[in-house]
């Protein structure tokens, strides 16, 4: 985090008055061993010969820090706008087919230690322990959703319903939808591929052109949606406490989530920095696979919506790049 950023935080949770200066530490000082902690997976006793604390002072300061930025969360972390997005609307290979789209919906593993009684589910197909972690994000790389917590075994599908049904989970709001990848069903506000035929950017790099008006839309449909998998990018290499197992209890690890969150939107609101990967070159990648045996039925006027676009994409594919 640069200086801006940093004591801005800082200012906003002493004027929120969710932390305090003590007569020993300050509030930067306290915000600093957290952010030390998160982005680097640092032990507490590793900030000892730094801040020369004790690891029970650094424990107590981390623990209110975690509890101050979670109480950010229903500012920092907004449904996304309505209007149609500069990225889509300046865009011809975008505009007007996905002008209803307001963000793209994803998965992602973040690697969890969990007591061994509780391992077997939290265990996916990579076989280490992980939580599996949904949410949506926008055109400017900001999430707009996360729900955390779901054992690494948990399909997608199933935590999306989750995320539907719970009293804060996700408003679609009429009309619009969430861009998906091929392990989610087509449904009311939420648009995936065409499953069984090319739909990732990096089967074009040979300068393959799409065959008909399924790989065209498949094309331009994962090209929007490489947004989720562009933040979960920015995300992980900038909080290693999720990209390595953490040394704190389960609920803990949870909370850690939002709160990396919450610092990723933050950040983000003063513009990008070496963390945020260039679009350009930007390869998906391959850590989910599909599994049509637990997709739930596709709903066919979304399967309409899909065909619709596929086919006016296909007809005006001359006066626009692929």
């Amino acid at each position: 985090m640069r200086r801006a950023p940093f004591f801005r935080l800082c200012n906003l949770l002493r004027q929120r008055e969710l932390l305090r200066d003590t007569i020993h530490s300050s509030i930067e000082e306290q915000v600093a061993m957290f952010l030390l902690v998160v982005g680097h997976n640092f032990r507490f006793r590793a900030l000892q010969p730094i801040f020369r604390r004790s690891t029970e002072t650094i424990s107590r300061h981390f623990g209110e820090v975690l509890y101050a930025i979670g109480e950010l969360r229903s500012e920092m972390i907004k449904p996304p706008s309505t209007d149609i997005h500069p990225k889509i609307q300046g865009n011809r290979r975008f505009n007007p087919y996905f002008k209803d789209c307001i963000g793209a919906l994803d998965g992602t593993h973040v690697l969890a230690r969990v007591p061994s009684t509780m391992a077997p589910a939290f265990r996916g197909r990579k076989g280490v322990t992980t939580q599996n972690v949904l949410a949506t994000a926008d055109f400017d790389l900001k999430f707009t959703y996360i729900l955390a917590g779901w054992e690494g075994s948990a399909h997608d599908a199933l935590i999306l319903t989750d995320a539907l049904e719970r009293p804060d989970g996700i408003r679609v709001p009429a009309g619009k939808y969430y861009l998906v990848d091929a392990a989610y069903a087509a449904r009311p506000g939420f648009l995936p591929p065409y499953r069984g035929c090319r739909d990732h950017l990096r089967e074009y790099a040979g300068g393959l052109n799409p065959r008909d008006k399924r790989e065209l839309f498949n094309l331009r449909h994962s090209s929007l949606r490489v947004t989720v998998e562009r933040a979960f990018g920015v995300f992980k290499n900038r909080f290693k406490i999720v990209y390595n197992k953490p040394f704190h209890p389960y609920k803990t690890q949870v909370k850690l989530v939002l709160a990396c969150c919450i610092l990723h939107n933050w950040i983000l609101q003063y513009g990008n920095d070496e963390f945020v990967p260039l679009e350009d070159g930007w390869n998906p990648s391959d850590d989910e696979e599909d599994d049509p045996d637990e997709l739930d039925q596709d709903n066919r006027s979304m399967v309409q919506i899909r065909d619709d676009l596929a086919s006016d994409m296909w007809d005006n594919r001359g006066s626009s790049r692929v």
